[in-house]
Formats: C-alpha cells, sequence, structure tokens
C-alpha cells in the first residue's frame, strides 16, 4: 500500500506542478504578436528617446514585466493543474473512465447561417451515480446529490453532478458568470447538478451568492469543518472518498520547492 500512496503522490504531484513550469519560460509581448526576450526588450526600449532616458530600458524593468504577465500565468496554470487533479481524483477513486468523467454539450448556432457551427461547451468533470460500481461510493455520492438538491431548492430529478474546477474566483467578471449560470441551466436540463469546486477559498463573496441563486452548489478549499456539502476537500475526502488534504499534507516541501522554482525563474532579469 505504501509504494501504492507513493506512487499516486508522485502522479498528482507531476499534475499540478506540470502546468506551472510552463509558466517559468513566460515572456512578455509588449504589446506586439511575439514574444520578447531581455535582448529584443532593451532594443524596444532603449530605441525609445524617453524610455531610455528614464531608464525603463533596464533589465530589473524586463524583469517587472516579466513578473507581472508571469503572475497571470501562474493563477491560470494553477487552475488548469487544479482541473486535471480533481479529474483524476474522480477517475481513480470511483474507478471511472476519462469519457466517463468529461462532460460536453452542443449549443446550435441561432441563425440558419451554414457558414456557423454548433459550439461545443464543456465543464471540468463529471460523476454520473450510475457509472460507479462500488455501492457504497455510489451510494455516497447519490446521498451527497440529494442533499444538494434539497438545499437549492432544486425540483428536477438529478442523476449526477457536473463540476467546473478553479483554483480560486475573485473575479467578478459578469461575462464569465453568464456563461457559467447558462452551464448550470444545461446541466441541470440534462439531469446533472453543477457544482463549482473551488480549492482554495479564495472567492468574490458577491459571486459565490449569485453562483448560489443560480443552482450552483458551491464548494470551497475550506479545511476542519467536516462539512462535505460546503468543503471541496471534505467532498473528496467523504464523498468521492480521497484524502486529498493528506496527499497535500505529505507533498507540501516538494510543492513549495516546484513553485519557488518558477517564481525564481520569472523575477531573473534575463
Amino acid at each position: 500500500m505504501a509504494s501504492s500512496t507513493e506512487e499516486r503522490d508522485r502522479l498528482y504531484r507531476e499534475t499540478l506542478l506540470a502546468p506551472l513550469r510552463t509558466s517559468a519560460d513566460y515572456l512578455p509581448k509588449m504589446g506586439g504578436a511575439d514574444e520578447v526576450d531581455l535582448t529584443g526588450f532593451t532594443a524596444l526600449y532603449g530605441a525609445d528617446p524617453l524610455y531610455h532616458w528614464m531608464g525603463f530600458d533596464s533589465p530589473l524593468m524586463f524583469a517587472a514585466h516579466k513578473a507581472a504577465g508571469g503572475m497571470t500565468s501562474i493563477y491560470r496554470q494553477l487552475g488548469i493543474g487544479c482541473e486535471r487533479l480533481f479529474r483524476q481524483v474522480l477517475k481513480d477513486e470511483l474507478g471511472l473512465s476519462e469519457d466517463q468523467v468529461k462532460w460536453s454539450y452542443e449549443i446550435l448556432p441561432e441563425t440558419e447561417d451554414e457558414t456557423k457551427k454548433a459550439r461545443i461547451l464543456s465543464l471540468d468533470g463529471r460523476v454520473e451515480v450510475g457509472d460507479i460500481s462500488d455501492a457504497d461510493a455510489s451510494g455516497r455520492v447519490a446521498d451527497w446529490i440529494e442533499q444538494q438538491r434539497a438545499a437549492l431548492g432544486i425540483s428536477v430529478a438529478l442523476k449526477g453532478a457536473v463540476f467546473e474546477v478553479r483554483q480560486g474566483y475573485k473575479s467578478a467578471d459578469s461575462k464569465r458568470q453568464n456563461a457559467d449560470l447558462a452551464n448550470a441551466a444545461q446541466a441541470l436540463g440534462h439531469g446533472y447538478l453543477p457544482v463549482l469546486a473551488i480549492m482554495s477559498t479564495q472567492i468574490n463573496m458577491v459571486v459565490r451568492s449569485r453562483y448560489l441563486i443560480g443552482n450552483w452548489s458551491v464548494l470551497l478549499g475550506t479545511v476542519g469543518g467536516h462539512d462535505p456539502l460546503h468543503s471541496t476537500f471534505d467532498f473528496l475526502r467523504d464523498v468521492v472518498g480521497y484524502d486529498i488534504v493528506g496527499f497535500f499534507q505529505r507533498n507540501t516541501i516538494e510543492l513549495r520547492a516546484g513553485v519557488e522554482h518558477v517564481l525564481r525563474r520569472l523575477l531573473e532579469a534575463k
């Protein structure tokens, strides 16, 4: 069992860190179409009289641009890693296939214009009760969905849940919210509970309230509350069956070292 745990930890660490490593090579575009390295940046800003006179063609300014854009990249890549990790846990713990943990739906064009194609939209994960062969796990998931359905006042019968997984949600971008609310309507129409699974505790509380009103179950990365109806980590432990907090605690040193390497690369003036 120990070696199995070690192998699983190694897979999960890589699932989280691999996207983040791409941020280490981030280069700013400086308003153009192509990425700009230090040499290109120095030439670009050095040729601008004001920027040269003011010292904006300094390698430190280049490092600042790298850090600013790279920080956005790091958060985005952490979100990708969390999405992949969440889906992998569903597969490993519930015995689901890659196809079973994915969900998408088609939106037909609003006009009869033959040049416009249907759009395929997807969420980050799916659990359908009927796909789970283990009776205990199937029962836990079914009970959890029923509790969420009652708490949200959803009247339609549900056969499973679909998940939108994010590392955090500080933005109040109305376009994204409207798209997610449309996803919720589609999910319910297909018999799935829509679940927003946040892996951190970082969320705009006004946005959270809007999602709840829109029939989304909202889970946060809280620890210690023993509340699988509101905690992503408790849901994964008590309902899915995997102690993800234990994984993070066992692997904190390696995960922090991986992020430290990326940050140091981003902050280099080269």
